[in-house]
């Protein structure tokens, strides 16, 4: 389980670091309140919709995992070319709900120029949700096919891509090359996102070129019937993915949009608290990369032992993947509680902003813990080919639970942010233990392989 794990906890960890790059960099511009907050409302906007909705190809794990455990090579092939398919169309469906989402910003009750920032870093985003989209299909081909490494590799070095073009774009430079003068204007907050979507392009380049390489060294026949032959749709395989990711997918829209509903409700508050939440929100959001990392791999080892008929095997993974998120989260605990100041310090120097974030790192250190049984545990159930009980515990903790309890603490009580996001910790605590209980109670031995 570590073994295939820590390369994709990396991965994951590379893909939020995009974002909290954005946001340092960012959080060093004048003013920093403003485009803190712009930022937030993108990147907040973005990932509810590019989460949710492209979280329907998770369906990929259950399918091709389970063809790769019972060596069918042809399945797997044929559930990653359709889901190549379905990657594109869900890429171009967000870039049209991307395109008419700054009808329902302006409508936000939050000062103008935060809005006014936020509509052109949401649009710069968009140009790279195709590219994301597809990589997110063959990254899961790769981990399926248990060449994690190349997906850590593919995350990491986008990272690095995406730090040469924040600071090439965010800032604008001045330079005197030879006897030529190059120069351009700073973009800001804009220059964030076009940054990350050059560098999303870039991974999924990287992704193409792993896949021909270990297909063409291990022979699994992707391309023995070409490329044309293999993107036409088959139509029994897209409903099964859809049966199997709609699901998926609509579990983490339900998070993700809780986490967005609540931005929106502190954007009411001004951009201070908003500013803050930012901060703290990019850092538990890249303390949860690591066990949704696990949560993969969770996911490719139960599914491989299905697909060989090994149902001890399974439960054995999903236990050894939940007993590793559990102990990164404690660590995270930890470590919120002992420099909250130190953490927000690094994003900026503003003193309000730092005093609106550091009491949200010890809320989220209450519920760091239960937020890593969750999702491994989900993790696991994927693999096993449950994908409806995360959304069902999700739907009511966070939305009968935790946001009315959070408007409450907020608005009644005056709270604050500390309200909105003591409902979130409520409802953290109360999936962790459902789905942990879930994961116990689950009959591994009637799952099995259909191809």
């Amino acid at each position: 389980m570590i073994r295939i794990a820590l390369p994709l906890a990396l991965a994951e960890v590379g893909w939020m670091s995009m974002g909290l790059v954005d946001t340092v960099m960012v959080g060093h511009l004048p003013n920093a309140a403003v485009p803190l907050s712009a930022a937030a409302l993108a990147q907040v906007l973005y990932n509810t919709l590019a989460f949710g909705v492209g979280g329907i190809l998770l369906a990929l794990d259950t399918t091709i995992s389970q063809s790769h455990g019972a060596e069918d090579y042809p399945a797997a092939n044929r559930w990653f070319f359709q889901g190549v398919l379905l990657a594109t169309a869900i890429g171009a469906l967000l870039m049209s709900l991307y395109a008419l989402a700054p009808l329902g910003l302006r409508h936000l009750p939050t000062e103008r120029a935060i809005f006014e920032a936020a509509i052109p870093t949401l649009q710069a985003l968009s140009w790279g949700t195709i590219p994301l989209m597809v990589y997110f299909a063959m990254r899961r081909y790769l981990q399926a096919f248990n060449h994690v490494r190349l997906v850590a590799a593919a995350l990491i070095s986008a990272n690095i891509v995406n730090i040469v073009f924040d600071w090439l774009l965010i800032f604008g430079h001045d330079w005197r090359i030879g006897g030529m003068h190059v120069a351009w204007a700073p973009l800001g907050v804009v220059g964030s996102g076009i940054a990350t979507s050059l560098a999303r392009v870039y991974q999924a380049v990287f992704a193409v070129t792993a896949i021909v390489i270990v297909n063409k060294r291990n022979r699994y026949g992707l391309l023995d019937h070409g490329l044309l032959h293999n993107l036409r749709p088959h139509w029994h395989s897209l409903r099964k993915l859809l049966a199997l990711g709609v699901p998926s997918g609509a579990t983490i829209l339900v998070e993700i949009a809780i986490f967005a509903v609540v931005t929106s409700l502190i954007a009411t508050l001004g951009p201070v608290p908003l500013a803050g939440h930012e901060i703290a929100l990019n850092c538990i959001s890249f303390t949860f990369m690591i066990p949704l990392g696990i949560s993969a791999a969770a996911s490719v080892r139960v599914g491989q032992a299905i697909g060989r008929g090994a149902p001890i095997e399974a439960k054995a993974a999903g236990w050894a993947a939940i007993a590793l998120g559990g102990v990164v989260m404690l660590c995270a605990s930890i470590t919120f509680l002992a420099i909250p100041q130190a953490i927000s310090a690094a994003f900026t120097h503003d003193a309000p902003v730092i005093a609106a974030a550091v009491p949200l790192f010890f809320i989220a250190a209450i519920f760091q813990f239960c937020d890593g049984l969750q999702i491994t545990a989900i993790g696991a159930l994927r693999g096993a080919g449950d994908t409806h009980s995360g959304l069902i515990t999700h739907t009511c903790s966070y939305w009968l639970l935790g946001l009315p309890l959070g408007i409450y603490l907020c608005f009644h009580q005056h709270m604050g942010a500390r309200g909105l996001w003591l409902g979130l910790c409520a409802a953290l605590v109360v999936t962790g233990f459902v789905m942990l209980n879930r994961w116990r109670t689950i009959e591994i031995k009637d799952k099995t392989y259909h191809g």
